[in-house]
């Protein structure tokens, strides 16, 4: 008889056991879209939200500030920054920033055909992870770029992504926005400077921790005078139409 009954357990247990495993699979799917709701809902929330709030910091400013100190930082709007200096961070960072929905395809393709010397990133790009994200190369932090990138496009417009670039990019070290950038090197508010000041400005955009806009070298001399030039191009073949009045 205790046989017998041995024997129908283990039966009961091999019937339920798929049972239980299907209820653990159902449990486990209804978590994982909770979370995939609440990750998406947040998201959309965060770069809703900084449509029409200017965001207060960034993950790399608060790291400056911490290993700093402080950090010189001031936000400025759009409409009182030098059309020049829009005009040269565009022709600096993404000639094309009017023309593409976030990705730049014909700049990734270069870049893979000309090695891991030449970068590809989108001031959209480069925006999102300013603002969202932290500094770094690694897959899974351009992975989380890429999805945010064309949100951040659909939800704002290009001037509004100019806006915020130039508030939240670093050009010296704790030095972050264009306000605190042209009085640090030039002594002037954003909304008087001149082309080459705005030229060198843009220069110094991928390494400004070593780089200097007052103070250049013949490189960014050099690099300078090709902005001015491709800065007076996009004005005048309407690739800057996006972010101008």
């Amino acid at each position: 008889m205790a046989g017998k009954a041995t024997k129908k357990k283990a039966k009961a247990k091999k019937k339920a056991a798929p049972g239980l495993l299907r209820r653990q699979w159902h449990r486990m799917r209804k978590t994982v879209r909770r979370v995939a709701v609440w990750a998406v809902s947040l998201t959309i929330f965060a770069v809703l939200i900084f449509t029409v709030i200017n965001p207060p910091t960034t993950w790399t400013m608060l790291t400056e500030k911490r290993r700093l100190g402080q950090i010189d930082r001031e936000w400025v709007a759009i409409e009182e920054v030098a059309p020049v200096l829009l005009r040269s961070v565009v022709a600096a960072e993404d000639a094309n920033f009017c023309q593409h929905w976030g990705f730049d395809l014909k700049a990734i393709r270069e870049a893979l055909d000309g090695g891991a010397s030449r970068g590809a990133s989108t001031i959209s790009q480069q925006t999102v992870k300013n603002v969202y994200l932290w500094q770094g190369r690694s897959w899974f932090r351009k992975s989380l770029e890429a999805l945010l990138t064309p949100v951040v496009e659909i939800a704002w417009s290009k001037r509004r992504i100019l806006e915020v670039y130039v508030n939240v990019a670093e050009f010296d070290e704790g030095v972050f926005g264009i306000e605190a950038a042209s009085r640090h090197y030039f002594g002037v508010g954003p909304e008087a400077l001149s082309a080459v000041q705005a030229a060198r400005l843009a220069a110094i955009l991928p390494a400004p921790k070593s780089r200097s806009a007052s103070n250049p070298s013949a490189a960014i001399r050099q690099k300078a005078v090709r902005i001015i030039d491709g800065a007076e191009t996009i004005r005048l073949d309407g690739r800057a139409t996006c972010f101008e009045d």
